[in-house]
Order: structure tokens, then C-alpha cells, then sequence
């Protein structure tokens, strides 16, 4: 009885290491801009979707395929996933017994002159204390946390293409609203040139009016070295050279989309990074029973079989073969064991605080991009009013130097102001948009 219940602990294995608890976080029972939330389920798997659909910009789609087929930065992430897979596969198979075929000839000094010897040896080690199954589950768990940073990875440049993409469609927007401005200008130019020649304006009317012109055509001007900053960028993240990367001129989406009022409660089940950090707490565990395990002896059971033969005593090869368990016990290391536990317990104790940081980091993230939208769609709706007032107030500027009731420096700071108005209206829907592309990386892609 003894004997067959020392052949099931032999065979089946027993762990001396309790397992430790997920890590807990402090979550809070509701973001400060939005008062709905439920429980979290991990989500990280299911597919993100094509959440940059919701812009409703086709030429912003095509870019967003070309980054996920051939961005650097995400093959390497995703050859690091399969390197990471392959060590899954290693680490089952050291459960399966080791096959090696031997052969040799040996020269004795004595009377036999060569010895030979071929045949097979097998050894498979029974996992006694659990570490084969404990490092099996550290690569298997490196491996869930590597293919997370996959798209982690993927989630980020996403957005940074996202960002820049709109980035540089405002700055279209601006070099047009500038083109208008200067067009502007000129028939402003015209008119002061005209009064002059009439001798009702002075020279300085021109000459201020030159001089607004000329500065706002180098404005104009100036825009194409941003322009040419966020092309460039936009070149590295779809994997291609900046010199033979070009985006024609096009304008800067005028909606924002609206926010669902379930969005917190994605956060936790959808953000990759989050996952990745989870899956390496519980690498990080399953080390410390390997370290443990690494403090017992570890049985093997040996097998072979083969001949043996002498050259001259024995010309008939004899069959040979042998089968038993060895059992290997430390002795004396050094205290590597020792250390390699410390080790072992720091490291976890280190990924239990990455994990948690890394959750306070996506809930700032999450707060302040649904703070920025709240408090910019109220920017928003203000600036509008002071667009619409900046150009009527341009427009009766206009009307009354023309009509010779007012200089033309009333006309020029009613132009300048009414320009600034739209410039910031412009800045404002910008950002704006790249917080929706923020908000969208914070709770782990779309909604």
C-alpha cells in the first residue's frame, strides 16, 4: 500500500508552494466624469474592432491598416510573442522522458584492444515538488503577458498615427483659413491703396496694410514646417521612408464623436497593458515555487539498452541494459538556492507594484481625457460665439473704412481679432479630437 501510494505522489507530482492572490487594487466606485460603472470582467481578448471608424474618416482608415501591416515596431513585438510562444512549447516537453542514442570506441591499454559500444539512453525526470509544472506556467504566463504587449504595442501606435494624422489635417485647416485671410488682405490692400490715390488715407494706411500681409502670407508660409514634422512621423509609423512618403492637403474632421456612458467600465477589462502587468505578477509567482521546489531532490528514472562488445574478447557484441531511479539532492551551492529565492521574492513583490502603478497610470489617463472633452466641448461652443462676433465685428469694420467713418487701424485689429478667433476654434476642435483618440487608449481601444 505504501509502495503504490509513493508511485502516485511519484506520478502526479505535489506542490509545497501555496499559491499566492492576484494582486488587489483600490478601484474606485466611479470616475469623477462619468457616474456610471460596473464590475469589470477581463476582456483583453476580445478583438478592439475598428474603433477609429467612428471619425468617419476614410483616408484616417486606410492610414490606420497600413500602420497595423507594417510598422517596425510592432514586428518586433509580435516576433518577441512567438519567441515567447516557443518557450511555452520547450517548457511542456521537459515533461516528456529525453531519448539519445550512444555510440563509442575506446582503445584499451590491456588485451582487449578497441571496445565498442552502442545503444540507447532515456531519462525522465518525474516532477516531484511541481517545478517543471511551476516553470511551465512561467512561460506560459510570459507568453500571455508578451502576446498583451502585442497589443499594447499595436493600441499605441494606433493612437500616435490617430493623433498625428489629425495633427496634421489641422494644421490643413489652418494654412486654408490663412489662405482666406490673406485673400482678405489683399482686397484690404487694395482698398487703402485706392483712398490713398483718392488722397482720403494716408500713406501709413497702406503701409500698414502691407506690412498685415506680409506677415500673415509668412504664417502661411511657416505652417509647412509642421506639416512636413507630422508627414514625416506619419511616414515611420506606416514603415516607410519619409522621403517617398506624401499626404495631400485635406480638411480636419468638423464632428467629434459622442462618449457612450458605459465607457468606464471597460477600462480594467480591455486594457492590454493592465493584462500584461497581471500575467507577469503570475510568472513572477509561479518562479518563488520553483525556487522553493529547487531546495528538495529531484527523481529521475534511467533507462538503457545497447551490446558491448571487445575486439578480442568478446567478437560477439554482448546486449546490455539498465533501468532504476536516481534521486539528486544540493548539497552544498554557495547559497545560490538561498539567494535565488530572494531573488525570486523581490522580483515578485516588484510586479505587484508595476501592476498596480500601471492601473493608477490608465485611471489618470482615463480621468483626464474625459475631463479635457467635458471641458473643451464647453470651450468649444464659447469660441464659436466669438468666431461668429470676431467677424461681424470685421465686417462693419470693413464697411466703415470704406465709408471713411473710421481709420484703418480700427479695420486691422477687427481683421487680426476676428483670425485669432478662428485659429483658436481651429486649435480647440484639434484637440478635441486627439482627446477622443486619448480616451480611446485609455480604456483599451473603442466602445
Amino acid at each position: 500500500m505504501k509502495t503504490l501510494s509513493l508511485l502516485a505522489l511519484l506520478l502526479t507530482g505535489c506542490s509545497l508552494v501555496a499559491p499566492k492572490q492576484s494582486p488587489d487594487l483600490d478601484v474606485p466606485a466611479n470616475f469623477k466624469e462619468s457616474g456610471i460603472w460596473k464590475a469589470a470582467r477581463p476582456s483583453d481578448h476580445l478583438a478592439r474592432g475598428e474603433w477609429w471608424r467612428v471619425f468617419g474618416d476614410g483616408e484616417l482608415s486606410s492610414l490606420m491598416k497600413r500602420v497595423s501591416a507594417s510598422n517596425a515596431s510592432l514586428a518586433v513585438a509580435e516576433a518577441r510573442s512567438r519567441e515567447a510562444a516557443a518557450l511555452v512549447k520547450g517548457a511542456k516537453l521537459s515533461f516528456l522522458p529525453n531519448l539519445t542514442g550512444v555510440a563509442s570506441s575506446i582503445r584499451s591499454t590491456g588485451s582487449d584492444g578497441y571496445v565498442t559500444a552502442e545503444g540507447l539512453n532515456s531519462s525522465w525526470e518525474l516532477d516531484l515538488w511541481g517545478r517543471l509544472r511551476r516553470n511551465a506556467r512561467v512561460a506560459t504566463a510570459g507568453a500571455e503577458a508578451a502576446a498583451s504587449d502585442v497589443e499594447s504595442t499595436q493600441l499605441s501606435l494606433l493612437s500616435q498615427a490617430a493623433q498625428a494624422y489629425f495633427s496634421l489635417r489641422a494644421v490643413d485647416a489652418q494654412r486654408d483659413l490663412l489662405d482666406r485671410q490673406i485673400a482678405s488682405y489683399e482686397k484690404s490692400l487694395d482698398v487703402s491703396r485706392n483712398r490713398y490715390a483718392q488722397g482720403v488715407a494716408s500713406r501709413g494706411d497702406v503701409a500698414q496694410a502691407e506690412a498685415q500681409l506680409a506677415s500673415t502670407k509668412s504664417s502661411a508660409i511657416e505652417t509647412g514646417v509642421q506639416r512636413a514634422t507630422f508627414e514625416h512621423a506619419i511616414a515611420v509609423l506606416v514603415g516607410q521612408s519619409p522621403s517617398s512618403f506624401s499626404m495631400p492637403r485635406g480638411s480636419l474632421a468638423a464632428k467629434v464623436p459622442s462618449i457612450p456612458n458605459s465607457t468606464p467600465s471597460q477600462l480594467l477589462e480591455r486594457r492590454p497593458d493592465i493584462a500584461a502587468a497581471e500575467r507577469r505578477v503570475a510568472a513572477a509567482n509561479e518562479r518563488i515555487g520553483a525556487a522553493k521546489a529547487a531546495f528538495f531532490p529531484a527523481l529521475t528514472l534511467d533507462a538503457s539498452t545497447g551490446w558491448r562488445g571487445a575486439a578480442n574478447l568478446l567478437p560477439t557484441p554482448t546486449r546490455i541494459w539498465s533501468l532504476g531511479p536516481e534521486l539528486a539532492a544540493p548539497l552544498l551551492d554557495g547559497g545560490q538556492r538561498i539567494t535565488e529565492k530572494a531573488r525570486a521574492d523581490a522580483a515578485y513583490d516588484r510586479t505587484v507594484s508595476e501592476y498596480r502603478q500601471t492601473a493608477l497610470t490608465a485611471f489618470q489617463e482615463t480621468e483626464d481625457a474625459l475631463s479635457t472633452l467635458r471641458i473643451l466641448a464647453a470651450e468649444a461652443q464659447t469660441q464659436q460665439t466669438a468666431v461668429k462676433a470676431a467677424r461681424e465685428s470685421e465686417r462693419i469694420a470693413l464697411n466703415e473704412y470704406k465709408a471713411g467713418t473710421t481709420n484703418f487701424l480700427n479695420l486691422a485689429v477687427a481683421q487680426a481679432q476676428a483670425l485669432n478667433a478662428e485659429r483658436n476654434a481651429l486649435d480647440v476642435q484639434t484637440r478635441r479630437l486627439t482627446a477622443t483618440v486619448r480616451l480611446v487608449t485609455a480604456i483599451g481601444g473603442g466602445w
